[in-house]
């Protein structure tokens, strides 16, 4: 099925490289390429193959017992966490970026939208995730507001055997949270270029991006001055 998905992202135009005009991931990053999951949103059947993987994940890797509450991250991630929540009728929730500024002001409740009692287990679905950074603002405003996090779910994942590219886990390892993904790079990498979606210096340039993300705009920068 992760085969699938990746063809999918490729399908409904969800990944785009350009080599003249690298992207800025929200990382800051320059990066040859950019994955859009925001768009598979548009796409029901696509939609139900997601939120069926999601909730088998959930049931055999993870547990129902152990998840309580369903939360999305501001703001990719809600509709993905709205459509499993449904799917395995539990409660949702989404979490923002930042406390916002008005409105209730009790503690810990600003970054939190919808209910979540103390102690509650969470479950954060995400759509993609680069280097996990956000994820872990995201666990902030969860604990402050009572619940506990120790499993994430993403679409797509940067993540890449080749590249020995693990560094998302590997953050969200190291504060207690376990990451679940359908896709990642080494999925989406030989389908691009198997199917032509990727042609051969597109490939090799992305997987160069993937080894040495900072080298490889260094050496982008200096090719411009």
């Amino acid at each position: 099925m992760n085969i699938k998905i990746a063809l999918s992202l490729l399908q409904t135009g969800s990944v785009h490289a350009n080599l003249k005009q690298p992207f800025k991931l929200a990382s800051g990053r320059l990066s040859p390429v950019y994955v859009d999951c925001r768009r598979l949103i548009s796409f029901p059947k696509l939609r139900e193959q997601i939120t069926a993987q999601f909730a088998q994940i959930t049931k055999r890797q993870i547990g129902l017992k152990n998840i309580d509450v369903i939360a999305g991250g501001e703001t990719a991630g809600i509709p993905f966490a709205a459509f499993l929540a449904q799917k395995l009728k539990k409660p949702m929730i989404y979490v923002r970026k930042e406390p916002k500024g008005h409105g209730l002001t009790s503690a810990g409740s600003r970054q939190i939208e919808g209910v979540l009692k103390d102690k509650q287990k969470v479950l954060l679905v995400e759509d993609l995730i680069t280097d996990g950074g956000s994820k872990l603002v995201f666990k902030q405003g969860i604990e402050v507001a009572g619940g506990i996090l120790k499993h994430c779910l993403c679409v797509f994942e940067y993540a890449c055997e080749k590249a020995n590219l693990k560094e998302a886990r590997e953050k969200l390892s190291s504060h207690g949270i376990t990451l679940h993904s359908l896709v990642t790079w080494d999925d989406l990498l030989d389908i691009a270029l198997a199917q032509k979606y990727f042609t051969q210096k597109e490939y090799t340039q992305v997987l160069n991006f993937l080894k040495d993300p900072a080298g490889w705009q260094k050496k982008l920068t200096s090719l411009q001055v």
